[in-house]
Parts: structure tokens; sequence; C-alpha cells
């Protein structure tokens, strides 16, 4: 009963941090903060904040809305509930890497709140090659396979957040990343297990196992490839790299799909 009440406690927490969803305040007494081990439930709550907007896009591909629409519509749900969180980490992230001379400047570029080229280009082909994804999955498989994928890319690309955050050092002090600790290695170990069996056993019974397979590690090799390059420009991770991770993630094993179906 009690490991049941804190898997309650834990992803209550995590959907706080990764969303704009409300959360009861009961859920933060006595919290002073720290996601050590909270992080092991990132999948779930990834997954939980995912649903509207999966049963959206289903609803609309059932309906007959044109693909386009109907995954522009479901991101952009996506985003509300997200409050944008990711993106905005990604948008920095371009800016401070693409911009920076040094690692100092990066790291002040991407504490500036002002988008910049790189940040505004990040943006637009996150959005373009998302949707764009979705559609062309949509025309070829079913609206439950669709929505499946959908929620699978959300809990992996949490996932993904938890090992770029676990792999690097924090490359400041101070920072929402500093604040919540590095991620316990059980907690990590945890997050990435669940990270790629759901997205697993989710497509099982709608899509070719070796297209989720390939997917996985194509992703997964996207967002180690990120990581290798944040540790050569900052030598650590920021609030900015989590939340890019998560985009690229994200990015990666839908596009995946959409090449390999």
């Amino acid at each position: 009963m009690r490991d049941r009440h804190d898997l309650v406690i834990d992803t209550a927490r995590a959907m706080a941090f990764l969303s704009r969803l409300p959360v009861p305040d009961r859920f933060f007494e006595g919290h002073d903060g720290n996601l050590s081990k909270t992080v092991a439930v990132f999948p779930l709550a990834g997954l939980l904040i995912a649903l509207p907007s999966a049963a959206l896009l289903g609803l609309l591909v059932v309906i007959g809305a044109p693909p386009m629409i109907a995954a522009l519509t479901a991101l952009a749900l996506q985003i509300l509930l997200t409050g944008a969180l990711h993106e905005d980490g990604l948008s920095d992230t371009a800016d401070g890497l693409g911009g920076g001379r040094d690692r100092e400047r990066a790291l002040a570029i991407m504490k500036d709140s002002r988008i910049g080229t790189y940040g505004a280009l990040a943006l637009i082909l996150s959005v373009g090659l998302r949707v764009s994804c979705v559609a062309a999955l949509a025309t070829v498989i079913s609206p439950l396979a669709i929505a499946l994928i959908w929620l699978a890319a959300a809990a992996f690309s949490r996932a993904a957040m938890v090992w770029h955050w676990s792999a690097l050092p924090p490359a400041k002090a101070d920072g929402v990343a500093a604040a919540a600790g590095l991620p316990d290695p059980g907690a990590a170990r945890r997050a990435v297990a669940a990270g790629i069996a759901v997205p697993a056993l989710l497509a099982f019974f709608v899509l070719p196992l070796w297209s989720t397979g390939l997917a996985l590690v194509a992703s997964c090799l996207l967002t180690a490839g990120f990581t290798r390059f944040v540790r050569s420009k900052i030598s650590g991770h920021t609030g900015d790299t989590i939340g890019a991770s998560q985009q690229i993630a994200e990015i990666g094993f839908l596009l995946s799909l959409a090449i390999l179906l």
C-alpha cells in the first residue's frame, strides 16, 4: 500500500513539473522540490499528460479530419497542457549552442528570455516535423495506432530527458535542473526501462515490432549525439537542454516511424 501511495505522489509531482496541469497542494506538503527519485515515473507522467491530445488525435482521424489538421490540433492541445515547457527549452538551447562563442556566452544566451534566429528555426522545425510525421502516419495506420504512437512518443521522450539529465553534470549551480537535483541512478534506470517498455507494449498490437525497435534505436542515437554535443559546448546539462532532449527524442521517434512505415 505504501509503494502505491508513493507512486501516486511521485506521479502527481512529475506531472506538475512536466506540465501546467493543476495538481492539488496536498501532494507537495513537506516536499523540498527535489526530484531525484521522482524521475522514475517521468515516462508514466508523460503518458498521462499526453492522453487528452492522443484521444483528440484519434477522434479527429476517425471522423475524417484532414491528417495535417488533426496532427496540428493535437499538438496544439499538447503544447497547451505542457505550457510549451519543452519547446521553450529547445528554443533557448538552440540559441545558446548556436550563437554562443564559448561556454559562458552560451549559458548567458540560454538564460535570456528573448528568442533569436536559431531558437525560432528550432521551434518551426520541431512543430513542422512532428505535425508532418503524424499526418503521414495517419494515412497508413489506424486511428488507434496513431493515438498509441502519440502516447509511446510521450513516454519514451520523457525517459530520454532523464537519461540526458543523468548523463551530464549540472552546467551551472543555479536554475531549475540544479534545484531539482541529479537523478538517482536507480530511478534513472527505471525511467529508461519504462521508457523503452511502454512504447514496445503500446505498439505491440498495432505496429511491426521491427519498426518500433528501429525507431527507438534511432531516437536513442539522436539523443546520445545531442547529449555529446551539449557536453562539448557547455560541459553539462541545464533545464533548457533537458527540455530540448525531450523534443529531439520525440522527433526522432516519430520521424523514424514515418520513414519506416
